[in-house]
Parts: structure tokens; C-alpha cells; sequence
């Protein structure tokens, strides 16, 4: 085993506020780095600062605090600045990007340690890592796809819609065999490595990280049913579901794309539901969502999988990899 420490110089960030300074679209603008746990830490892009110089890119930042966010490590491959409670590292000795990423996937799998009453700015340093010889071959050799487009907006990059003519309207019922998860009481829920997906609207549905073997598959949907009715998130590693969430098991062959699409139309409907109107099994059997049908009537997966390649920021359409560049 290693720690953080013997990787890693611990360093304190800026501790700005983003409040008090001036948001700008600008091309020499900087990154703000903060608390969240999703879009890599960053919340904004703010103007210069005088007298302050912004982090080197290549760091990682670790969020000391947050909902949801403390313990979370992510690689800036820009300069930044950063808010409070956020520490940057430093790496001791020369290391690539895929071994920083490697690294901060480490840290972020040990997230479950850290929250509102025990935050990570006191213990960081001494979290324990796996062996550096224990790190798999394939992690050097992975490669970094690089993202075109990714300073325009996306106004600038349209997608074509499928044309509303072609939509109609399918059940859940009839695409989904729907499953109910299931509690997990506190004196079970272990730290461990299977994600629990629980009621909430945020990190794929992922509550934590428990010791419990799963008890669904991959390759499925997740509905909230209580809670954050009405959110869904693909999930494609099995997991244990929540009591408060619906699993819907795809009767066709459904792909990552197709999948992301549902979730999106799904959580168009949220507005018809909340704490007082629970979505329950029986009745999201019966629930319609309008898609892409062919000329059979069926849905047009292939017309959906098209559609998701187009998007701006879709793998498919804007992913380059090292090679190609």
C-alpha cells in the first residue's frame, strides 16, 4: 500500500469565492474548480484575477467538502482556479495523465470515507492507495481521446431532430420487464465497491459504494419511483438498487446510446410527479413515452442510435483518438 502523501505534494487551492468574481466566456477566461461532483469540479469560467496565479494544469483536485462531492478527484487538463475546501496535488515524480487518472479514481473510490461530519482536508494525505506495482499494464497504454468542438457552444453545433410525424406512442410495460429494488437497512450497508442506487437526481442515481453483492445487472434503466421521482440514469455495471427506485430490463437489444435517449425522454415527465403522486410499478408498466416508430410501427432504434451519433458532444461524432490526431 501507498498514501496520498508519498504520491503527492497536498497543497491548499485559492479559496475563492465564485460570487464575488466576474463570469466570462472570454478566451483567456480561467476554469473554476469547486465542490461539485460532476463536469469535472468545474462550475464556471471566470475572468483573470489579479495577483493570483492560476493552478497548473495537470493537477488534480480533490474536493475537501461538499454534498456529494467530498473525497471526489479529478485531473484539470487546463489552468484553474478553485474555491474553498478544495486541495490540489502535485505529483512527486513524473507520471502520465492516464496514470494521474488511474490515481484519482483511486481517491474518489474512497469518497464513502468522507462527508458533512467527517471532511477529507485532515485525513486526505494519509489515505491509503494501492502498491504503485500493483497498478494494471493496461493503465499506461490507455489511450485519451480528444475532444473537438469542445469550446463551442452548442447552439453552434445543431443536431437534427427525428421529425415528430415518425414518433409514437409504446408503454413501458411493453419495452421494460420493470423490477422493484430493494431496501438495504444501514446495518448492512458496508463501505464496499458495488454502487447503491438510491432516490436521488444526481451521480447516476449512485448514493454510495456498499459491500453488498449486487442485486441487479448491467445494462439496465433505473427510475426513481420516490424521492427524486422520475429521474433515470443508464447503468452499465450491476449495482444494487434501492427499495425507492424501479429497474427496467430492456426486451430488446438495447445499447448505450438507445438507453440515454430513454433516459432522457423519462425525465421529461417529471413534472407529473412528486412526493404526494409516487410513481409506482404497476402504474409506470402502463406509462406511455412517445419515440421514433419505423414503417412496422415498432421503434426505430436504429433512427434513435443515429440521432445520439449526431449530438455535438456524442462519442461517435466528436471523439478523436491520439492515433487519428
Amino acid at each position: 500500500m501507498t498514501t496520498v502523501r508519498d504520491l503527492f505534494e497536498l497543497k491548499y487551492g485559492h479559496s475563492l469565492e465564485l460570487n464575488a468574481l466576474r463570469r466570462s466566456d472570454a478566451s483567456d477566461a480561467i476554469y473554476f474548480v469547486g465542490r461539485a461532483a460532476r463536469n469535472n469540479g468545474i462550475t464556471s469560467r471566470v475572468a483573470r484575477v489579479e495577483d493570483v496565479d492560476p493552478a497548473e494544469a495537470g493537477s488534480i483536485t480533490v474536493a475537501l467538502g461538499g454534498q456529494g462531492g467530498a473525497g471526489i478527484a479529478f485531473l484539470q487538463p487546463f489552468p484553474f482556479y478553485c474555491g474553498r475546501d478544495v486541495m490540489i496535488l502535485t505529483a512527486r515524480e513524473a507520471m502520465s495523465d492516464q496514470e494521474k487518472i488511474w490515481w484519482a479514481t483511486c481517491i474518489s473510490h474512497n469518497r464513502f470515507r468522507f462527508g458533512f461530519g467527517r471532511q477529507a482536508n485532515r485525513t486526505l494525505g494519509d489515505l491509503e492507495l494501492p502498491s504503485p506495482n500493483s497498478m494494471p499494464e493496461w493503465v499506461s497504454g490507455a489511450e485519451l481521446g480528444k475532444l473537438t468542438n469542445a469550446k463551442a457552444k452548442v447552439a453552434e453545433l445543431p443536431a437534427k431532430t427525428p421529425e415528430a410525424k415518425d414518433w409514437a406512442y409504446f408503454s413501458l410495460g411493453s419495452l421494460f420487464d420493470i423490477k422493484k429494488g430493494q431496501r438495504l437497512t444501514k446495518a448492512n450497508m458496508k463501505p464496499g465497491m458495488t454502487p447503491f442506487v438510491g432516490a436521488i437526481d444526481k451521480d447516476n442515481g449512485v448514493r454510495e459504494f456498499v459491500s453488498a453483492q449486487p442485486n441487479h445487472e448491467s445494462n439496465v434503466i433505473t427510475v426513481n419511483y420516490n424521492g427524486s421521482v422520475a429521474e433515470a440514469f443508464y447503468q452499465e455495471a450491476p449495482f444494487w438498487a434501492s427499495d425507492d427506485v424501479n429497474v427496467l430490463y430492456p426486451k430488446f437489444d438495447m445499447s448505450a446510446l438507445v438507453a440515454l435517449f430513454i433516459c432522457t425522454i423519462i425525465k421529461l415527465e417529471k413534472f407529473r410527479f412528486n412526493y404526494g403522486r409516487k410513481w409506482k410499478l404497476d402504474r409506470m408498466k402502463d406509462f406511455e413515452i412517445k419515440l421514433p416508430s419505423d414503417a412496422s410501427g415498432e421503434p426505430d432504434w436504429e433512427e434513435v442510435t443515429q440521432f445520439m451519433e449526431r449530438l455535438p458532444y456524442s462519442r461517435g461524432a466528436t471523439l478523436e483518438t491520439s492515433a487519428a490526431a
